[in-house]
């Protein structure tokens, strides 16, 4: 049996996405995620629940906002609205650095002091301003419990006044995504060795004082990465290239490095942008099967965009389908290949 075969024969996960949701057994949720441009809407309202150990492909025509919705996963961009939880935690509405939020804490004791003593009430005498003062201390304690708690109410309150911010890529690594790229993002001038090892940068626990040093830990960590990055390039297919660099490996290389570089962060859940793009058959079907055996093999779960067909009818659970933006199907990939709305979407005419 072929690679391709093996790929596209592989049994689905049995739990569905309804069977998941109903059974709390969802990695990552996203609801109501939108992203404005300016006056252009890149993705409107889309709401996505991905299983654990499933494989998940957004599919759409060029401009559909399948990168756009990615990006606000990976926290490289931050959405107008909505939100994303991973693991049960939110991604989305991290403070920005701003003295907006603090005149928020304190603004709602002022302004009850100032109609206090407007109203006058300094008559009533000492008893007056207590309570005054004490209804301020009240309004300070609660403004402070919710910038603590940030209850949803609240955190859209601060996400209108441009307060909030999506989390930091980085954030979303260490919570356990990887992610690759549309068009490949190597260090072209380090070698393939070198590229998985910044892969693991998030977890090593070395200081400054250690490399200055060369202490005992920094040699035995440096060690333990070098040995996990060149078994990540056995699992990927590249054998025999570590000290090569990346711009002279060939292109479908280049994307299995990408891949094994993503890997290396120890990721939960797996971001693939494309990830057979620009391949010919015999490198796509390879990446097909190796996207299954991570699946298998590893316990990942996988959101994909891709633009080949096969690749997403043959491994994908679950299939979402976006068209300027806004989600006009969604299921299995066989109730997603039968969809008119689907068609119409790609060949431009209604389904007969």
């Amino acid at each position: 049996m072929s690679a391709r075969e093996s790929a596209v024969t592989a049994p689905p996960v049995t739990a569905t996405i309804m069977d998941a949701a109903a059974s709390g057994d969802v990695l990552l949720e996203a609801r109501g995620v939108t992203k404005r441009f300016g006056g252009l809407v890149a993705v409107r309202d889309v709401n996505l629940d991905i299983p654990k150990g499933g494989i998940v492909s957004i599919i759409g025509p060029n401009g559909a906002g399948k990168t756009t919705f990615f990006n606000v996963v990976a926290g490289i961009i931050d959405p107008s609205a909505g939100a994303v939880e991973f693991r049960g935690r939110k991604l989305i509405m991290r403070p920005r650095r701003t003295w907006i939020e603090p005149i928020l804490w304190v603004a709602p004791s002022v302004i009850v002091v100032l109609i206090a003593l407007a109203l006058g009430v300094q008559n009533g005498g000492d008893e007056g301003l207590a309570i005054t003062g004490l209804l301020a201390l009240g309004l300070l304690i609660t403004t402070f419990l919710l910038a603590i708690i940030r209850p949803p109410w609240y955190t859209q309150l601060l996400a209108r006044m441009g307060i909030l911010r999506s989390a930091r890529p980085n954030d979303v690594v260490t919570a356990g995504i990887g992610r690759t790229f549309q068009n490949i993002r190597l260090f072209q001038n380090m070698s393939a060795l070198e590229n998985v090892l910044v892969g693991m940068h998030i977890h090593l626990r070395s200081n400054l004082v250690d490399h200055f040093a060369s202490s005992r830990r920094q040699r035995r960590e440096e060690e333990a990465a070098a040995k996990r990055a060149r078994e990540l390039l056995r699992l990927v297919g590249l054998r025999e290239i570590d000290d090569e660099l990346a711009k002279n490996l060939p292109y479908g290389d280049q994307r299995r490095l990408e891949l094994a570089r993503a890997l290396a962060s120890d990721p939960v859940l797996l971001l693939l942008d494309e990830p057979t793009a620009g391949m010919n058959p015999a490198e796509t079907s390879a990446m097909t099967a190796l996207i299954g055996r991570l699946r298998k093999d590893l316990g990942l779960t996988i959101l994909l965009i891709e633009h080949d067909m096969r690749v997403v009818m043959g491994i994908s659970d679950h299939v979402l389908v976006l068209d300027h933006g806004e989600r006009i199907s969604e299921g299995t990939p066989e109730e997603v290949r039968r969809d008119p709305k689907v068609i119409e979407a790609y060949l431009g005419t209604s389904a007969s």
